[in-house]
């Protein structure tokens, strides 16, 4: 096994970017949870940590892209080639064929003496000729035929893995699967919810002009702003002061459907890191209570910081697995955001696209229709149950809800349309979001009314 602890071997954007992708080629670790740790720990510029950023989550999402290239022009099988070799051959790629600003001579040299470092200068040869090959031919690489092999070519050109194509190809058609796919690759917006007890939408979107930060309102939820470029924004004076939180309009969606007003009882299943347990608390002017649990002690030390920062003062946060919370108290209401394979969230996290396969979609939709089961347990008579998760899956979404019904008649669905314009609806009144469709996260959440006790 190659180190990659070596702070000397690996510096720089470029350096790091190869250690962090070693590091998820190998283990379960997800990129978010590495790149937070070695942000918060370097010492590197801010342009720097942008380009770390930029570098990591762009190899990770146009993975398949770029070792079907490298593939090409590299002699033997590249996806069994040495870590450091590998990793540092996709980011001096991504950079050629992604990144305009960077020379492509600066690219190369990088790789090269990289390489070299680890592997003597014959290796670095092999790189610099691979590179320079590659840079020679950009406009005549060749992939699948999508005649032939359609699968193969949007799996390839769109880096997506082949199990996930042909489930999208069978539920949407080539079309809309092509659509969804250029969609999934497309750079994370950023979305800015303001904190509704401290300042107004108007007020808030007065101080984002002050600070020329250009944006635009939320189209289901105006009170949501989405930044058109990103920016290191928790520098920003108004969020120390708890002004705003980060969280995508499709998750404030489930939120509303909860039909949220003062001095409620609410119950919130999984919290943790706190977007929805924020937007809630604002929902119900921070007054009431909200219970929330979260299962490990790190997530709710998160969760209670992320409160504590915007002022949410409503919120009691006990650290609980919510398979095995016990209460004999009701709530008015419940949101269960359950765990989920999280595909509609793959701007945010492109890894997610290595790390699961269809066996996980099944596994976890018997964990949601548990969890749901759960859940119905604390709501009161004509109160509400809200179950969602970010996945666009419909075995954890629309089949949870189905399988539960028909196993539970002391709940009924309630069409959201109420709040919603049907764009965003399924036919039975569920919230239900694509990125290429509605420009924000894939989503599912339904809203169940218990009837009786």
């Amino acid at each position: 096994m190659e180190k990659d602890d070596n702070k000397e071997l690996f510096k720089g954007p470029r350096g790091i970017a190869v250690k962090l992708l070693n590091r998820i080629d190998r283990t379960d670790a997800y990129l978010e949870k590495l790149l937070d740790n070695e942000i918060k720990n370097s010492e590197l510029s801010p342009a720097d940590k942008a380009l770390l950023y930029e570098i990591t989550h762009g190899v990770i999402r146009w993975q398949n892209r770029l070792d079907w290239i490298l593939n090409g022009f590299y002699f033997g099988n590249f996806t069994k080639s040495m870590a450091n070799f590998k990793n540092a051959l996709r980011v001096a790629l991504y950079q050629l064929l992604f990144l305009d600003k960077i020379p492509d001579y600066a690219a190369v040299n990088e790789a090269v003496e990289f390489v070299k470092k680890f592997y003597g200068q014959k290796q670095a040869n092999i790189t610099n000729g691979i590179l320079r090959a590659i840079i020679r031919n950009k406009n005549s690489i060749r992939y699948p035929n999508p005649e032939d092999d359609l699968v193969g070519y949007l799996s390839v050109y769109y880096s997506h893995p082949n199990w996930m194509v042909k489930r999208y190809l069978e539920r949407f058609g080539k079309e809309e699967t092509e659509k969804l796919l250029i969609a999934n690759n497309k750079r994370p917006r950023l979305t800015l919810v303001p904190t509704r007890f401290k300042i107004t939408p108007e007020e808030f979107e007065f101080k984002l002009k002050e600070v020329n930060l250009q944006f635009e309102r939320g189209s289901f939820l105006t009170e949501y702003f989405h930044l058109k470029t990103m920016t290191n924004i928790t520098d920003w004076e108004l969020y120390s002061k708890g002004y705003f939180f980060i969280q995508d309009e499709s998750a404030g969606m489930a939120c509303k459907a909860l039909n949220l007003s003062e001095n409620l009882n609410v119950l919130d299943m999984c919290a943790a890191p706190g977007g929805k347990t924020s937007y809630i608390s604002c929902l119900m002017k921070n007054s009431g209570r909200i219970l929330a649990l979260e299962k490990f002690e790190s997530r709710a030390n998160i969760l209670k910081k992320n409160l504590e920062r915007i002022g949410a003062l409503n919120v009691d946060v006990i650290v609980a697995d919510a398979m095995e919370f016990s209460t004999d108290e009701k709530f008015d209401k419940v949101l269960l955001d359950a765990p989920c394979t999280g595909t509609g969230v793959l701007t945010k996290k492109p890894d997610i696209k290595w790390k699961k396969d269809i066996f996980d979609i099944r596994k976890m939709s018997q964990t949601q229709y548990e969890m749901l089961q759960k859940a119905s347990e604390f709501v009161k008579k004509d109160g509400i149950l809200v179950y969602s998760v970010c996945s666009i899956e419909i075995e954890e979404g629309k089949e949870i809800i189905k399988k539960f019904l028909n196993s539970n008649d002391k709940f009924i669905l309630s069409s959201c349309e109420d709040i919603f314009p049907k764009e965003v609806l399924d036919e039975d009144g569920c919230i239900t979001t694509y990125p290429h469709k509605h420009k924000i996260d894939g989503s599912f959440a339904a809203r169940l009314i218990k009837i009786k006790d």
